[in-house]
């Protein structure tokens, strides 16, 4: 009697041991299936988004006929914007070296392309993007790709599936790497900066105290929040309720643009006109271009900027920086922003 009670502790203590022995074998596959990059210069994480559980289209075509194809998703899900010191490196070259540790890692190239091929402004905004300036894309000069691969065990762990948008200011990459699948959340960070230490700095806090909500960009010389790569908010701007007219007055914001629009002759910007996510997005992204619209007049008119210099683009409520869910949210989504557009450095 003994001898059986003790056989059946003991099998009881096999199959127990043996089930945790295949849970850690699947935590530590699920882990080692997560991908790091080695990035082409010193790199600082910007920010952090993840979901235990969701779903996310994946682009995998360009935007055409009004539409931009892709392929549904669904599983844990993590997004991490990065800023790489690279002021002599294009786009292709930040791009490539992380497309060959994709490939490196079994990953297969679904879909790839750049600027013009990929859909230009239509399809930027058509992405899924962590917010400026966190993550900054230059509408003149980006690049996307998207990636898929097999589950350790064929189908058994699924697909991961993964993509990367890439952009640039005058001196500065911006990487944003969207990872769908087993190792997206379960592994303590996605990827880590190879070539500095990544720690967080007293300008740069660490991602998990990022907020979600983003604050404006911090007051300081108008020229140098341009060059940093982010968009600029132009805070100070009035517009009639439900109106695209610029109310008259003296702005500070375009006074100190057109001053530096004129010392820079060789840059450009684009105006880029938001609002909250009260309404349709037709209407709101009309009424988000003709307000860019109404501040670009006013500079060219008002100022003397060369037309050449500005171009004016909204976005309606694609691209908050606060909730809508409260009125100071919506508040703070209802603002124009100026972001710089060229590709080459301004002295």
């Amino acid at each position: 009697m003994n001898r059986n009670m003790r056989s059946r502790g003991s099998k009881r203590h096999s199959c127990t041991a043996a089930v945790i022995g295949a849970m850690v074998c699947c935590i530590v596959a699920a882990q080692t299936h997560a991908m790091t990059f080695d990035f082409p210069g010193p790199s600082q994480p910007t920010a952090d988004r993840r979901e235990a559980l969701t779903s996310h289209p994946l682009p995998v075509g360009p935007y055409r006929a009004g539409r931009i194809e892709t392929l549904p998703t669904e599983g844990p899900m993590a997004q991490s914007a990065w800023r790489i010191t690279a002021p002599r490196l294009t786009t292709l070259q930040l791009l490539a070296p992380l497309r060959d540790q994709l490939i490196e890692a079994g990953y297969r190239v679904l879909f790839e392309c750049e600027t013009a091929g990929c859909g230009g402004f239509d399809f930027r905004y058509g992405l899924d993007l962590l917010p400026e300036p966190d993550m900054h894309v230059d509408l003149g000069d980006f690049r996307y790709l998207a990636a898929e691969r097999a589950g350790t065990d064929g189908e058994a762990n699924g697909t991961d599936y993964l993509s990367l948008v890439v952009s640039q200011s005058a001196d500065t990459g911006f990487v944003q790497i969207t990872h769908i699948g087993s190792g997206a959340v379960l592994a303590p960070a996605l990827t880590t900066p190879t070539k500095v230490p990544a720690t967080a700095t007293p300008d740069m806090p660490a991602p998990s105290d990022i907020p979600d909500i983003v604050a404006p960009a911090p007051p300081g010389p108008f020229g140098a929040r341009l060059l940093s790569g982010g968009a600029v908010p132009l805070d100070d701007l009035v517009f009639p309720s439900g109106t695209a007219a610029l109310a008259d007055g003296d702005y500070a914001s375009l006074a100190e643009l057109a001053g530096w629009l004129k010392a820079n002759p060789a840059a450009t910007v684009t105006v880029v006109g938001h609002t909250d996510t009260s309404g349709g997005l037709a209407g709101n992204t009309a009424l988000s271009r003709q307000r860019a619209g109404s501040v670009r007049d006013r500079l060219i008119r008002d100022f003397g900027v060369p037309a050449a210099q500005i171009t004016a683009e909204g976005v309606g409520y694609l691209a908050p920086r606060a909730s809508n869910l409260t009125e100071e949210g919506r508040r703070q989504n209802r603002r124009v922003e100026v972001m710089l557009t060229s590709t080459q450095t301004v002295p």
